[in-house]
């Protein structure tokens, strides 16, 4: 075979894995598809046709499955977000509906769904709790049932649950038949359907942790729209730390307690109110023009949702995009008043613009409107609940509010859903060392000088205060003094 007809097989391959089981590889993972199209046996055009069918043989999705999918996880991981789920979303739900299912999905060897038995047990809360579980590898249920599992996979566990719970047998630990038979396990397909399994509103709790992260876009976003129309209203959502539903979804509010942040599901499958989280630097004084000012609010003009704009689907646009250079333009120069005559003068069917309502809110903070300012972002988060600039925009009102705390939840919110987001992460690590939290402080520091070196001329411009990035260099590397030791 020519190397193009190889290369044309591997591509084909990947397109396939996309398509079945919601896997995502980049360039570099070609040679290792093409070691695992040749592991299966057979020629290749039989194989590729097997997958292109109609119904694909479930012993080759699963063998493929067995080989591609990530397998790592342990008991207790992610401790913060197991407190939310016993302290919080259990007994919640509970209250609501008495009987409470829950859902663990892509639990590998399950590690997972039976920490969230033993949290139930644990709080006394086991009565009325159904568990599911499921993964597309088949090894990784069979270990899942067996229950058998090294000290590794128990690494976080306190060691007094560990005791309560697994028997010593050999050089591996064997799970309480309690805690097995607690949680219901099954071989299913996320990136899949099947109305049977989705019915509506059937759950209450649904961990799908560190899963989307290894979905194509287009399967991530099925799978969420899937995930949230099985959801009872109200019901909680967990993803992994590194995942966000910014660019996949609408249908939940953010939340964030017990030190970590997730998901809980909208009354409607549509847009609703935020929830509310439990905000600026001194104003910053007049700095002379940067001589690429003009053109970096050119850019701005035609991009304000620098956070957004590369992760959220694309909407149809049914209206031109509104000209916002006068009223960015008046916002560099802190002519705080022109700047929002000019938005008002838009026409009226660009009141409600994501991008306008951004501008505005910043602008209406800048200028010491804190509740006008509230007033922006409310109607920003009511179209998009997961904006960061909106929950950026918040947390100034609350830090100028003296509300410290719920300025550091909205700090780390926009960090969260825009991880690169460099002015979120300095605000952070600014109120975290006044919050007498060094650690935690530095980390977001060091990150936010990271991150200003190549930070989004047109994102500076918007949300840097009036500061150039040298200004904001230099108030990230005396934050980093204050804490001690080199900035």
């Amino acid at each position: 075979m020519n190397a193009l007809a190889a290369t044309q097989e591997v591509a084909r391959f990947r397109a396939l894995l996309a398509d079945r089981l919601g896997l995502a590889f980049d360039e570099h993972k070609l040679a290792t598809l093409a070691r695992v199209l040749d592991s299966c046996g057979g020629d290749r055009q039989r194989i590729l046709a097997d997958l292109a069918g109609s119904a694909p043989p479930d012993s080759l999705l699963a063998r493929l499955a067995s080989e591609l999918t990530v397998t790592e996880t342990y008991f207790y991981r992610s401790g913060d977000q197991l407190r939310a789920f016993a302290e919080l979303a259990l007994p919640q739900r509970q209250q609501v509906r008495g009987q409470v299912q829950v859902l663990s999905a892509g639990c590998a060897s399950g590690e997972e769904p039976y920490t969230l038995a033993m949290l139930a047990r644990s709080c006394g809360r086991e009565a009325g709790v159904a568990l599911y579980a499921f993964d597309a590898n088949p090894a990784m249920l069979a270990r899942a049932e067996r229950g058998h599992y090294s000290t590794w996979a128990m690494r976080e566990m306190p060691p007094d649950l560990r005791t309560a719970w697994f028997r010593h047998e050999g050089e591996q630990y064997l799970l309480a038949q309690d805690i097995r038979r607690a949680v219901h396990f099954e071989q299913r397909n996320l990136a899949l359907d099947d109305p049977q399994f989705w019915q509506p509103g059937r759950f209450d709790i649904v961990f799908c942790r560190n899963v989307l992260m290894y979905f194509t876009p287009a399967q991530a976003q099925a799978a969420v729209a899937r995930i949230a129309h099985a959801m009872a209203p109200g019901g909680y959502l967990f993803l992994g730390h590194a995942e966000t539903l910014r660019g996949l979804s609408n249908d939940f509010n953010l939340c964030h307690t017990h030190g970590t942040f997730y998901y809980q599901r909208k009354d409607q499958l549509e847009h609703a109110p935020p929830l509310a989280v439990a905000a600026p630097v001194a104003r910053a004084q007049p700095v002379a023009p940067d001589p690429m000012w003009a053109e970096q609010i050119g850019r701005a003009s035609r991009r304000i949702d620098v956070l957004a704009s590369s992760t959220r689907p694309a909407a149809p646009a049914v209206h031109s995009a509104p000209d916002l250079q006068l009223a960015l333009a008046s916002l560099h120069e802190e002519r705080f008043s022109q700047a929002l005559e000019h938005i008002g003068n838009l026409a009226p069917h660009h009141a409600d613009d994501p991008d306008v309502l951004l501008l505005k809110a910043v602008t209406l903070v800048q200028a010491g409107a804190v509740a006008k300012a509230r007033e922006a972002c409310a109607q920003l988060l009511a179209r998009d609940a997961l904006h960061a600039g909106a929950h950026y925009v918040l947390a100034l009102c609350e830090e100028m509010a003296g509300e410290l705390e719920g300025a550091l939840d909205h700090y780390q919110g926009a960090s969260y859903l825009a991880p690169g987001f460099a002015m979120a992460r300095l605000q952070a690590g600014r109120l975290l060392r006044r919050l007498g939290q060094p650690e935690a402080a530095r980390r977001e520091l060091e990150l936010a000088g990271q991150l200003l070196e190549g930070e989004d001329a047109a994102r500076l411009l918007l949300f840097g205060g009036g500061f150039p990035r040298a200004a904001l260099l230099a108030l990230c590397r005396a934050e980093l003094a204050a804490l001690g030791g080199a900035p």
